[in-house]
């Protein structure tokens, strides 16, 4: 970020499921191999996610790794581990009774309600990032100097674990079927990454 204190951002830390959740997707689909060479190549060690936030550098560094080592399985991996963090969350950090109240409300409260909760707590998933809500036709969202692209060069969004935390989210509590959508990458140059959240189908669906 503009201005930030390199000191700040070098000691900036993010939610351990960043990495534990891809930990867990390439132990259960790709074996012990693929994750042994991934945390080496990245060197760094699976973290204990009882002793809390994580180094951002670190998670940038495991992402990166499995971007460098299995180019061509990295997006579908990142996109397995976001929607396990994305189900972490429901189990663990939002509570029931505030998931009935939001499913029952409609589309369009429910996703404000949502979305400041996801802003409340962005500091998780953002780390030394600035999270914005920049719009709401469609409902977009912002992380300014994305930590975990920040070495990252590519031709295309690549923020696939970001997408589907947010799609897997808002899939349980208030579109059934909305997709996320990347359209700025801060790995293709742009100040910030910028997701759309999309109602895909009828239903409960409803524009806020």
């Amino acid at each position: 970020m503009d201005g930030a204190n390199p000191r700040a951002v070098a000691d900036a830390r993010i939610g351990p499921n960043a990495i534990t959740q891809l930990v867990a997707v390439l132990d259960r689909t790709e074996g012990r191999y693929l994750r042994d060479a991934v945390m080496s190549l990245a060197a760094v060690s699976v973290p204990d996610p009882a002793k809390g936030m994580i180094p951002e550098a670190e998670a940038a560094a495991v992402h990166l790794a499995l971007r460098h080592f299995a180019p061509d399985r990295a997006e579908a991996l990142l996109r397995l581990a976001g929607l396990a963090t994305g189900s972490y969350i429901l189990c663990h950090r939002i509570p029931q009774l505030a998931q009935v109240l939001i499913r029952a409300l409609p589309a369009a409260l429910g996703a404000r309600v949502l979305t400041a909760a996801i802003a409340r707590h962005s500091w998780t998933f953002a780390g030394s990032g600035q999270f914005n809500v920049a719009g709401w036709h469609p409902l977009t969202f912002e992380v300014m100097a994305n930590p975990l692209v920040a070495h990252e060069r590519a031709a295309h969004p690549i923020c696939h674990w970001h997408a589907a935390v947010f799609e897997q989210l808002f899939a349980k509590l208030v579109w059934g079927d909305c997709i996320v959508r990347e359209v700025a990458c801060c790995a293709m140059g742009d100040p910030a990454c910028r997701f759309e959240i999309l109602p895909s189908g009828q239903g409960r669906i409803g524009w806020i």
